[in-house]
């Protein structure tokens, strides 16, 4: 699904304009997105947490080359689902 396929979706059974669903969607991304920036998980009961994790930096090798290089520390989003959505879509 793409997100405007998720546009139209929620303006059907929201039973408002795409325009709406559009400024809704973009909302909660935008509010989702500054709370990850901000170092806070986001929890949506029956649906997941979305949280950041801390990757270290590492040794590893250029693939291209073979030698040695730093891979440097970062963060990276996650998502983990919950149990009844494992369980919706398993069924």
């Amino acid at each position: 699904m793409t997100k405007i396929e998720l546009i139209t979706a929620l303006a059907q059974k929201g039973r408002c304009t795409r325009k709406e669903a559009d400024e809704a969607l973009n909302l909660v991304t935008s509010v989702l997105i500054d709370s990850l920036i901000a170092g806070e998980k986001v929890h949506l009961t029956g649906f997941g947490t979305f949280e950041i994790h801390e990757r270290k930096a590492k040794e590893t090798k250029n693939p291209r080359t073979g030698k040695p290089m730093t891979t440097p520390a970062k963060k990276a989003p996650a998502f983990r689902a919950s149990k009844n959505l494992k369980e919706a879509v398993n069924k």
